[in-house]
């Protein structure tokens, strides 16, 4: 095939485009710490604890081991809650209160039509932010079992679901978030402390214009992108992604205009990392493969199902070779089993070689054992 054939060129242009993106997620320029990596990420996705932590840590220079992701938490670095989409992400302690004044209104609609199936109404929302706020005063902090106690206590049912919803609807109101790591001594930890985020954080970030703010951050940490990208990441209407993109215009470079606008970071990159891996077994739900309205780019159609989402709305953890997605891995973090040999299933038996992929997973292993 001639080297100037439309193939050849669509080729080598989705190879630039996943060269700049694993350099905008960190993957191949690790943060200097954990925090540091949350912060340019803003939001990482993190519905599997453990595999929001090894987002993280493979963003982060050094190797960092589970514990030292989890001292983050404990030190009211980073915190967990419901940012967008109704799905919990990671997120910088200091930046939570701003990202939910965006997205909160827009979740809490959404969630509407379950709360009234579940006779959550505003009455019961309230009684339970001020059972939890009385709870939590001074300091406390309660696992989710010790606040379904409390609010049980209080005259508000949490059974079946209904726990669960008033959970995040007083995440979404502000009054909650999950800070500090509940111990585990058998192995990795499922859990975190609640923790009153108006007494846990205290140096909260308030942007001038959060809108523009919110698309920067996106951009820094998954360009090149677009609104259509940051529309679906953020569940913000396409209207408001492309006004936030007008906002944000002087901060941002145009890398590409078609079909529509592909932005960056308008100030340097960060800078490659020699030592990065080529080959990396990264997490389910992973922002690197799920942040975009077009998931193409790095995997090809053909294995968009095998990942994810699924019916169920499961992502599959993704081996990435040289930025493409050659295949999926499986482990288990239950207890006395996480220190099993993760397994690997390449979708393409010569996209990396066993050795490459054998390091990936050991670079996990070694972590989720640290």
């Amino acid at each position: 095939m001639d080297a100037s054939s439309p193939a050849r060129v669509l080729g080598a242009a989705a190879a630039r485009v996943r060269a700049e993106r694993l350099r905008s997620h960190r993957l191949s320029a690790p943060a200097p710490t954990v925090a540091d990596a949350a912060a340019h990420m803003l939001a990482t996705q993190g519905q599997e604890f453990w595999g929001g932590r090894w987002a993280l840590a493979s963003r982060t220079r050094g190797a960092p081991a589970l514990s030292t992701v989890d001292a983050a938490f404990d030190r009211g670095e980073i915190v967990r809650s419901w940012t967008m989409r109704g799905t919990i992400h990671i997120i910088p302690a200091r930046d939570l209160a701003w990202v939910l004044s965006l997205t909160a209104d827009r979740q809490h609609r959404q969630m509407a039509t379950v709360r009234r199936a579940e006779e959550i109404d505003d009455a019961q929302l309230d009684r339970a932010e001020a059972a939890a706020r009385s709870a939590l005063a001074g300091g406390n902090r309660l696992t989710r079992k010790e606040l379904a106690e409390v609010l049980e206590a209080n005259g508000v049912p949490t059974a079946k679901q209904r726990g669960y919803h008033l959970l995040v609807a007083l995440s979404l109101r502000g009054v909650v978030c999950q800070g500090p790591v509940v111990p585990r001594a058998e192995g990795p930890t499922r859990e975190q402390y609640l923790v009153l985020l108006d007494e846990w954080v205290t140096d909260s970030f308030t942007p001038s214009d959060p809108l523009a703010e919110l698309f920067v951050r996106y951009i820094a940490a998954h360009g090149p992108a677009g609104a259509r990208d940051f529309a679906w990441w953020s569940a913000l209407p396409l209207t408001q992604a492309r006004a936030a993109a007008e906002r944000a215009a002087e901060r941002l470079r145009v890398v590409d205009d078609q079909p529509e606008p592909q932005y960056v970071l308008g100030a340097p990159a960060p800078r490659r990392s020699v030592a990065a891996p080529q080959v990396m077994a990264l997490p389910p739900f992973e922002e690197y493969y799920l942040s975009y309205a077009d998931r193409t780019v790095p995997c090809a159609p053909g294995f968009l199902s095998v990942i994810g989402p699924s019916l169920n709305g499961i992502v599959r953890p993704i081996l990435v070779a040289r930025g493409e997605i050659v295949g999926v891995w499986t482990h288990s973090v239950a207890v006395a089993r996480h220190a099993d040999d993760p397994v690997p299933e390449l979708f393409v038996p010569d996209a990396a070689t066993p050795a490459e992929v054998g390091a990936a997973l050991d670079r996990y292993r070694a972590f989720i054992t640290g």
